[in-house]
């Protein structure tokens, strides 16, 4: 079977940069800056942009071109293609494509808000709606955590759902070219767009009663260092975190992506593109969003409280009732929605791929056979978040699939890059057809630097949060069966996805090369 390939450079940049361009960069990202000592969590926020989130990125476009050399589109299939020799590596590999289907599941609910949001400022009741009580009953009432005079049923929320479902397996079904790459062509700058266009706005708000709190002062909240803060390791957990999150890298999407590139595609210069317009998205546009106007309307009190609440809260609360109390505010809240509806389509069509690339390259399944599979089962997961949304099922799926999957994937990646693999050869395998060639320190900071700074961010990781999490610790006990529930089935979709890796190498009898 002919693997798909990308059509355009720009295209496969786009995607990329689509895959990594979500939530978190418009809401994740401000939240964290400001609980984290504003100014001074750029510091650690750069130095792991540099050590830790680039060299991974080139590491992830190299290793899945490589991959996709012996028609491989996923972690199993390209771990074994790095590390022949060893028959458990690929089983490693189930990480990258357990991670993105945990993810998916309770992302695409989440999105499926942001396509409702959109239709609500023309709603009366929603209009009325003018303080931060009442946006937060009208948004539990539509997750169905509760009844009133909005919503009776949680009917609308899994109509919008449904759509939303849709829209993403269509696109997928159309594939690589036809679907994701022409998707995100139009989306990413359609995105940018809004964004500018609100940050304007943001910034031409003003507070008659109170001068000072401008939105040039919000910046300078956001920016404004506090250096003490330097020596405590959450600063430094949260800044590698929020890289993690903003590049998308350690997931397995970046590899199945770069899998469909031809030999003398470029990876280097590729990979750094789609990361700056990442970042831009996130430090430039993300942090002049949000805060600065949350600032203006709320002060410096109470921006800490709002930073505090959450990135549901950022988006579904603050921003609507900021939106609707300016001038043509129905318009503003719409592009609001419109740009989070993009930027989180373009992030969920990447998780469906990792998925039925390895349906189609492991299994020889059509593009049809292979969505429809991976449509059924994360339509019937997807439940797990919509009907026990209100139980602590979407922490869970966000920690196995966000957070534990993420950091023990980057991990193992990274190793067997410099490591197994060996870095002489790597280094080859980085500059083939590239159009730049990286400063040599480099070879040390991924051999050495990277690794090291992943293990040292697992081992306080591990201790920090993952040790309660796993014990069940600070979890009511009404929520217990539900979060006990749901751990079972991402263990068994773990087993049987490490289950279908083993029979399709039984299959091929081990080898790569077809």
């Amino acid at each position: 079977m002919n693997r798909e390939k990308w059509g355009s450079k720009l295209g496969v940049i786009f995607a990329v940069a689509g895959s990594a361009i979500g939530l978190g960069n418009f809401l994740r990202f401000p939240a964290q800056a400001v609980k984290n000592g504003g100014g001074v969590f750029m510091i650690p926020y750069f130095i792991s942009l540099f050590l830790l989130g680039i060299p991974l990125m080139w590491i992830e476009w190299t290793i899945g071109r490589f991959g996709g050399g012996f028609g491989h589109g996923t972690a199993p299939g390209i771990f074994h293609s790095l590390w022949k020799k060893n028959r458990f590596i690929k089983y490693f590999g189930v990480i990258g494509i357990f991670g993105p289907i945990a993810i998916f599941i309770y992302y695409i609910y989440i999105e499926s808000w942001l396509l409702a949001y959109m239709v609500f400022p023309l709603r009366s009741d929603f209009s009325l709606i003018s303080t931060k009580e009442e946006m937060i009953s009208f948004l539990q009432a539509y997750q169905g955590v509760v009844k009133n005079q909005y919503f009776s049923s949680i009917l609308p929320a899994y109509f919008f759902f449904l759509i939303t479902f849709a829209i993403n397996l269509l696109i997928v079904f159309f594939g690589i070219k036809k679907g994701i790459e022409k998707v995100c062509k139009i989306a990413m700058p359609t995105l940018f767009v809004f964004a500018i266009i609100l940050v304007f706005r943001v910034m031409s708000l003003r507070n008659l009663s109170n001068p000072d709190w401008s939105p040039l002062n919000g910046l300078g909240f956001l920016w404004n260092p506090d250096f003490s803060l330097l020596k405590d390791a959450k600063v430094w957990l949260s800044a590698a975190g929020q890289i993690f999150f903003t590049l998308s890298v350690g997931i397995g999407v970046i590899l199945t992506y770069a899998s469909y590139l031809s030999k003398d595609d470029d990876v280097l210069l590729s990979g750094l593109t789609s990361a700056s317009a990442n970042e831009f998205a996130e430090v430039i546009l993300g942090g002049s969003i949000v805060i600065p106007a949350a600032f203006v309307f709320f002060g410096p009190i109470g921006i800490k409280e709002i930073a505090n609440q959450g990135t549901f809260n950022l988006g579904f609360v603050t921003m609507p009732l900021i939106l609707k109390s300016i001038p043509f505010g129905k318009i503003f809240e719409i592009l609001w929605f419109l740009l989070l509806f993009l930027a989180g389509l373009t992030s969920s069509i990447s998780l469906a791929q990792p998925a039925i690339a390895f349906l189609e390259d492991e299994f020889n399944l059509s593009k049809r056979k292979s969505v429809f599979i991976f449509g059924i089962i994360c339509f019937l997961l997807s439940h797990l978040s919509i009907l026990f949304l209100s139980k602590g099922v979407v922490d869970e799926l966000d920690f196995w699939g966000g957070t534990f999957s993420l950091v023990v994937f980057a991990t193992v990646e990274t190793i067997l890059f410099g490591w197994v693999f060996g870095m002489e050869k790597a280094w080859e395998e980085m500059h083939s057809g590239s159009d730049i060639k990286l400063p040599s320190f480099y070879k040390f900071i991924i051999k050495y630097i990277t690794p090291l700074f992943l293990i040292c961010i697992l081992i306080f990781w591990i201790i920090q949060d993952a040790i309660p999490i796993l014990l069940l610790r600070n979890i009511p006990k009404e929520n217990l069966p539900y979060v006990l529930m749901t751990r079972i089935i991402l263990i068994l979709l773990f087993i049987v996805l490490c289950i279908l890796v083993k029979i399709s190498w039984d299959k091929k009898g081990e080898k790569i090369e077809s």
